[in-house]
């Protein structure tokens, strides 16, 4: 019995069909994007051989999701979230037909490139948020740090599989088929949309336009264990990002094999995917916020030993440390995030989770790749790692309400109390 409640819990994936349905189909098409995100790299840094550059991919997909994020949630917030996220990720799968076209043609230069994955970003503003407000509809409260942990192996597995296989691809096929790979793998994604119900905001739907933005940005401001959640995740996120120095630090440590490269990735993943495997170790505990903050500091802490490592597969080693931490952050966060957030503004929080999620880190791979090319990679992710530790502990000692923070019980939890 302790095992069982060590390990991750499937009850989302058996009581709801609804669920299952977007859990396969997200999953599917997650495996795709990772696939993707290695060709980018892969493909501008033979363009280019410039850190920099490939830290700019990080940013073209930040700033579209900063700059229209919070409209984005916003508009979620008024409308049918089902038949937005619909439109988006076709639009998406759109973006990723055009990144196999050119891939496949050549001749593009590389800000051609970076200019795809921004237009494929400006969709993805908004079905993130709209995705993010579909667990707490499908599943009960108790069910709902399960749900994210379910989601999160899904990120991980894919996050595992697709960079070691689109290593293999890319040296065999080329960049064009990991595009195309990858616009194939949004069908699962349609597939598990269409069995959604219709998912409207609720009986006090966002005010249009800016009014709408500012509602959702002083719920933000008034709420400290939001706030200081988001804060913890953007300090490290921004700080600490290590994805951008991957092909130099695969340049140096493994000579530039193009199958190397995808290594770092799947060492992160096999972190993560361990710690959704045993996810019922901190999924079912009664303090989300200190687990958060346990798990951004550990995450810090194992990038700047990988910094400092001289072997390259004692480095890989940290990776996997940092993977892990990673995953209980992250979980910690939405779950956090999501049990104090009212349903009728889901879409705009979830949108500000997602700029934090996702354009931090990308800001803080650009952060990462022009301290690399002023100094050294070994230099940029141990100071990352460093300011990264400092970040979660002037968070911490801030916010009183995130380290208080507490879920509702599990049922079988609170049938055992006295």
């Amino acid at each position: 019995m302790g095992l069982k409640r060590t390990l991750i819990d499937v009850t989302p994936l058996r009581s709801s069909p609804q669920f299952r349905r977007l859990w396969l189909g997200q999953s599917l098409s997650g495996f795709g994007g990772q696939m993707t995100l290695v060709a980018v790299m892969f493909q501008v840094w033979q363009m280019t051989e410039s850190p920099t550059w490939t830290g700019a991919v990080g940013l073209a997909q930040a700033v579209p999701l900063v700059a229209l994020g919070l409209f984005a949630g916003s508009l979620v917030d008024q409308v049918d979230r089902r038949k937005f996220y619909l439109l988006t990720i076709s639009g998406q799968a759109v973006c990723s037909l055009l990144l196999a076209l050119q891939g496949f043609l050549g001749h593009v230069p590389a800000a051609g490139v970076l200019g795809l994955v921004a237009l494929q970003s400006c969709f993805g503003a908004g079905s993130g948020p709209a995705s993010r407000t579909f667990i707490p509809h499908l599943l009960p409260k108790h069910q709902l740090a399960a749900g994210l942990a379910l989601r999160r192996i899904a990120f991980q597995g894919a996050m595992l599989l697709g960079p070691a296989l689109s290593g293999l691809i890319v040296g065999g096929l080329g960049v064009g088929a990991c595009y195309l790979i990858d616009a194939l793998t949004f069908i699962a994604a349609l597939y598990g949309a269409f069995g959604l119900p219709q998912m409207d905001p609720g009986d006090e739907p966002a005010g249009p336009g800016l009014r709408g933005v500012l509602d959702g940005l002083a719920f933000l401001t008034r709420t400290p264990v939001i706030r200081g959640a988001l804060l913890t995740d953007l300090a490290t996120t921004m700080l600490s990002m290590p994805i951008s120095l991957f092909p130099l630090i695969n340049a140096e440590r493994f000579g530039g094999n193009p199958r190397t490269l995808g290594l770092f990735l799947t060492a992160i993943a096999v972190g993560g995917v361990a710690a959704s495997l045993f996810s019922g170790t901190f999924t079912q505990f009664p303090r989300p916020g200190p687990v958060m903050l346990g798990g951004s500091a550990a995450w810090g802490a194992s990038l700047t030993l990988f910094g400092l490592s001289p072997n390259p597969w004692v480095g890989l080693a940290f990776l996997v440390i940092a993977g892990a931490a990673d995953t209980v952050s992250v979980v910690s966060r939405s779950t956090v995030v999501q049990m104090h957030t009212p349903h009728e503004l889901l879409g705009r929080v979830s949108a500000a989770e997602q700029i934090v999620g996702q354009a931090g880190p990308d800001i803080g791979n650009m952060r990462g790749g022009l301290v690399a090319d002023a100094t050294s990679g070994a230099a940029a992710l141990v100071s990352g790692g460093l300011l990264c530790l400092g970040a979660v502990v002037l968070v911490g000692a801030a916010t009183a309400d995130l380290r208080r923070s507490s879920a509702p019980p599990h049922p079988h939890t609170a049938a055992a109390s006295p």
